[in-house]
């Protein structure tokens, strides 16, 4: 498979998480930090991102599974910080989307 027959944009439900999480985050004052603000913005965007920025975002989900067991972690109301920055990185969808394209990516550099 070509490395531009795979598509390196997010599915909208994935922009739509970025997007709230950058609304919470504005909010709330809390959750994520400036690179997952970047990343938010990204995802929001649906930008075409880099092999490696799709690894990265593996790598966060995998280091940030914890969170979910975060006080007020998914409380609309008073979002815990690690909800608001799970979000920012695209949420659920976001990490079954990245997971599922470094499937196909593997070690493909950036261009």
């Amino acid at each position: 498979m070509q490395e531009d027959e795979i598509d390196l944009r997010c599915p909208q439900v994935v922009a739509d998480n970025a997007a709230k999480g950058l609304r919470l985050r504005q909010q709330f004052g809390r959750g994520g930090t400036e690179i997952g603000v970047a990343r938010a913005t990204e995802l929001k965007n649906r930008e075409k991102l880099a092999p490696s920025t799709i690894r990265r975002m593996v790598s966060y989900f995998a280091r940030h599974e914890v969170d979910k067991r975060g006080k007020n972690y998914g409380n609309e109301q008073n979002p815990s910080a690690g909800h608001i920055a799970w979000l920012l990185w695209g949420g659920d969808e976001g990490r079954a989307w990245a997971l599922e394209l470094k499937k196909k990516i593997g070690n493909a550099p950036d261009i």
